[in-house]
């Protein structure tokens, strides 16, 4: 008789274990960086050009196209600065690593949790968490969470503080290739160790304290997150940025997904060159790219339905991309629909 395969369940959830506060946002001068002043939004009106793609008719009519240019747009914007003698930008936030990867935080099939644990136990007792532990930990001594901001800097220095320990680490991020996971500077091994270790435990957590500086040159723009703009009515601003007490902040969301932009184990990065942030279909929003499509079964939903049900993956590979994914968290059940 064929052996009737394993079902996965129909409510499953995982809470994400890499938990990453706001980034908040100030200014300094690199010899000075352990004084520092927040950084506020400051509100722009500002009377652009039209710049955007014509109707064939208005480029054709060279009246029509004048009229077009001569209209004023207005804008309302958000922006924010480096103070007139200030050359530095440094970012302040907290990573807490969480372990108990073992237990979901929803699943109704006792069939299902015992399958995934065991595959999940053998992957730790294998594996340990160490290469995911690494590859975070290369993201955080890279600077990559600073995003437009670590572009064209003249220096760049990350403290990574274990405020259990009090131990620290300071990278030189400029050290580093943000195209490339294949570092094995110590201090990142080092580091990469004790998120592994948190994330490998039943019960554990690692607090992390993360303070990065930015030479970008003297009142230089820097770019906080922008907030997502529903209404751009008339009179309204057409760029919001954040701010958390009057502070420039980044998104939580927007670090998290830095620091697990660690997927090379997807076919197109021999071509693409850049890894791209861990997610169920290998989606990157600014490329219109989905790069693990099911059709090619390297999406996580057909590597997990074999891997928590007891199925051997074709590679060690395969296997971090899945254990990956549910650090990332999320809701995986598969409906009875």
């Amino acid at each position: 008789m064929a052996k009737v395969k394993n079902k996965i369940a129909s409510v499953l959830a995982y809470e994400k274990k890499l938990v990453s506060s706001d980034g908040y946002m100030y200014g300094t001068t690199w010899e000075n960086r352990e004084n520092a002043t927040p950084l506020k939004l400051v509100e722009k009106s500002v009377r652009g050009t039209i710049s955007n793609r014509l109707k064939d008719t208005i480029k054709k009519d060279s009246l029509k196209l004048n009229a077009e240019v001569e209209k004023a747009n207005l804008q309302k914007v958000d922006s924010c600065a480096l103070g007139e003698e200030q050359d530095t930008l440094k970012l302040h936030f907290t990573l807490k690593v969480l372990g108990g990867i073992k237990d979901p935080s929803a699943c109704n099939d006792a069939t299902f949790l015992e399958t995934y644990k065991e595959a999940v136990s053998r992957y730790i007792e294998q594996e340990k968490f160490r290469e995911l532990g690494r590859r975070y930990a290369l993201n955080l001594a890279n600077a990559r969470f600073l995003w437009r901001n670590r572009v064209g800097a003249e220096q760049m220095e990350v403290q990574v503080k274990d405020l259990k320990s009090e131990q620290v680490w300071t990278f030189n991020a400029k050290e580093f290739n943000i195209r490339s996971m294949d570092s094995t500077h110590k201090d990142v091994v080092e580091l990469g160790e004790k998120i592994a270790q948190a994330l490998a435990s039943d019960d554990d957590f690692l607090m992390l304290d993360v303070v990065c500086c930015s030479q970008i040159g003297k009142a230089q723009e820097v770019y906080p997150s922008e907030e997502l703009v529903l209404d751009k009515g008339q009179g309204k601003k057409s760029k919001i940025l954040y701010a958390v007490d009057n502070v420039a902040s980044m998104h939580s969301q927007k670090l998290g997904n830095a620091l697990r932009s660690i997927d090379t184990w997807y076919d197109e990065y021999v071509n693409e060159n850049r890894p791209i942030a861990v997610e169920p279909y290998g989606a990157v929003t600014n490329l219109g790219r989905a790069f693990r499509s099911p059709k090619e079964k390297q999406d996580f939903f057909t590597l997990f339905d074999k891997f928590a049900t007891g199925e051997k993956l074709d590679s060690k590979e395969e296997e971090h991309y899945v254990m990956a994914v549910l650090v990332r968290g999320g809701v995986f059940g598969e409906s009875g629909k």
